[in-house]
């Protein structure tokens, strides 16, 4: 049984003896065993997480910790983490075994975090739902029938479940805020370049994040203010100063300025999100926020926009995975041109074949300019509506998706209806603004509601600082 509210807590329970971590990491174990259905795992690292925990509970004894001491992770198998299996659910790396850790795991094991096991998500990364898995569908632990959101379900789903206390997903349309508004826990995509992308499966590189989830904003700020930063191993990651984001949650400006898009309350939105969320912002606005209404006038570009430049990046990142050299080959081969096909074409499942098709499709020389290129110019666009719209505001309120989770299979034939369940968070990503997804409520039928949060660049405080608020005296009462 989990008796703590946060990280903080555990780690005092941890150093007066109330809690032991070898116990607390077995109770996890156990919990993940019994919830074996879910399928929200890929692996479970048991030996090892047993072994972490009795090197951090002698440090702890000896006060030599890490801030994150005896907090169990769990991280989405699209990081790498040397010697364990990192397969991004596909049968085209079903065998293969990580020869370095990703930046972002590895300032977690350095802060004494325990890493417990790799998650379940649609296959590199590619879905909104986690049916895209070479090792089965993720269910949503609040009703088994339904979808736990995707591409990051399976992290959503270990916390949610309560299988460990915090998890890492990544973020490349919604891929964090969306399963964290399905499941009912916090999701936060930070910043393109805040945090270091070495050592993550690429999807799309521009607009790829790596963020947690947990129960609570406190450990969501814990987890962001280790794994943020400059890394020397990726060039896209910039030397931007880390707040103490921990430190800072209670030091909230009732003054912040909160900006409404029109464009994201009209039609197709749920009746009981869209209600959902307009409570929770009159409450805002009568706690001194002031609240005002914007517009994202190239809003309706976002997926088109979204779906042309990703496609293009996977199919560039994907053409790596040839049978050559790591993964899957196929056996039915007589020429080399064969095993190439073969290997692919056996090896990615039906939504990622679908995705580098679309890339190279659009990056052929005959429609480069009339998609790609003309796609990069949209974008553009887009990212100056919220330039624009932050020199006005401080915090953009949106949906976190227009759709309660939906029943598994409700959707998986029509990929351009779970394309389009994308729409309010793909905006995010084309313009590289950091978004947290809060749970402020639950349906009629007891199915979580998230509602989305979006700052400018590298304000992540202020989503943390008012996600604390909202955590805290808006919702304390629900």
């Amino acid at each position: 049984m989990v008796n703590y509210k946060n990280h903080s807590e555990k780690l005092q329970k941890l150093k007066s003896g109330e809690l032991s971590l070898e116990d607390n990491v077995k109770f996890f174990l156990s919990e993940i065993d019994k919830n074996k259905k879910l399928n929200a795992f890929n692996f479970v690292f048991s030996d090892f997480a047993l072994e972490q925990a009795k090197t951090v509970q002698g440090k702890i004894k000896n006060n030599t910790n890490g801030k994150l001491a005896g907090m169990v992770v769990a991280i989405k198998d699209v990081l790498s983490l040397k010697d364990k299996p990192t397969a991004c659910s596909s049968k085209i790396l079903k065998d293969y075994i990580a020869v370095y850790t990703s930046t972002a795991v590895q300032k977690l094991i350095d802060e004494d975090a325990i890493i417990i096991g790799k998650t379940n998500c649609d296959e590199f990364a590619m879905g909104s739902s986690n049916e895209n898995s070479a090792f089965g569908a993720v269910l949503n632990p609040v009703d088994n029938q339904r979808v736990p959101g995707g591409s990051s379900g399976g992290s959503a789903v270990a916390v949610a479940a309560g299988l460990c206390d915090v998890s890492l997903g990544t973020d490349t349309g919604g891929s964090i805020r969306q399963p964290a508004s399905f499941c009912g826990v916090y999701g936060l995509k930070p910043t393109y370049s805040r945090v270091s992308r070495y050592g993550l499966t690429a999807f799309a590189s521009s607009f790829d994040s790596i963020g947690p989830f947990s129960h609570s904003v406190e450990d969501a700020a814990k987890v962001l203010e280790v794994i943020s930063g400059k890394d020397e191993k990726d060039s896209t990651s910039l030397n931007v100063e880390v707040p103490n984001y921990s430190a800072e949650l209670t030091n909230i400006d009732k003054k912040y300025k909160i900006g409404i898009p029109k464009e994201y309350f009209g039609e197709g939105l749920n009746e009981e999100i869209k209600k959902a969320i307009e409570d929770v912002v009159a409450k805002l606005k009568s706690s001194g926020f002031e609240i005002v209404d914007i517009n994202l006038p190239h809003n309706e570009y976002t997926i088109a926009t979204y779906y042309i430049l990703t496609t293009a990046e996977a199919s560039s990142n994907l053409a790596r995975y040839d049978g050559a050299r790591y993964g899957f080959r196929s056996n039915d081969a007589a020429t080399l041109l064969d095993m190439y096909n073969n290997s692919r074409s056996e090896g990615f499942g039906k939504e990622v074949k679908r995705r580098i098709m679309l890339g190279t499709y659009v990056l052929s020389a005959g429609y480069y300019d009339a998609y790609y290129k003309k796609a990069q110019k949209a974008r553009r666009l887009i990212k100056n509506d919220f330039d624009l719209a932050f020199k006005n505001v401080d915090l953009i309120i949106a949906p976190a998706s227009p759709t309660l989770p939906f029943k598994i299979g409700e959707k998986s034939e029509d990929p351009l209806e779970m394309y389009l369940g994308d729409i309010y968070t793909t905006s995010a990503n084309l313009a590289g603004i950091p978004g947290i997804s809060v749970p402020v409520a639950n349906s009629e039928e007891g199915l979580p509601i998230g509602m989305q949060i979006l700052a400018n660049q590298f304000d992540e405080l202020k989503l943390l600082k008012t996600s604390y608020f909202i955590q805290n005296e808006i919702l304390k009462n629900n």
